[in-house]
């Protein structure tokens, strides 16, 4: 225990900025763990509800200093990623009847040639 006035002043300092760090990072788990619950329950509307709330929680917690930037980026891209996931395996259990009808209206484009990439460019060069 501090006996010096600055010393006992700075202890209550840090003991008050770690309870509101704390604070805030909980907030920015439950945030998570709303968004993963509507993802879980397989509820799209919820969860694109709860992203822009979320992100905007996991900014706030970076712009305090409280997350890293590029930690916060990786929390947000894979909260995307997920919800892209979730809306695309929504989207191919759609009936299929529904996605033949969609396959019929589109014309059909003649195949392009495959591109070559460098090694093979380079590789049909040295064979010439």
């Amino acid at each position: 225990m501090p006996n010096i006035k600055s010393a006992k002043k700075r202890v209550a300092v840090i003991e008050k900025k770690t309870s509101q760090n704390k604070m805030i990072k909980s907030s920015v788990k439950t945030a998570i763990k709303k968004f993963n619950a509507a993802l879980a329950a397989g509820d799209v509307a919820a969860a694109e509800k709860l992203l822009p709330e979320t992100v905007s929680v996991i900014d706030s917690a970076a712009s305090k200093g409280i997350l890293h930037k590029n930690n916060a980026a990786n929390k947000k891209s894979s909260l995307a990623k997920s919800l892209n996931a979730l809306k695309a395996s929504a989207d191919n259990a759609q009936p299929e009847a529904a996605a033949e009808e969609v396959k019929a209206e589109e014309p059909v484009a003649a195949e392009a040639p495959a591109k070559k990439t460098r090694a093979k460019k380079a590789k049909a060069e040295d064979a010439e």
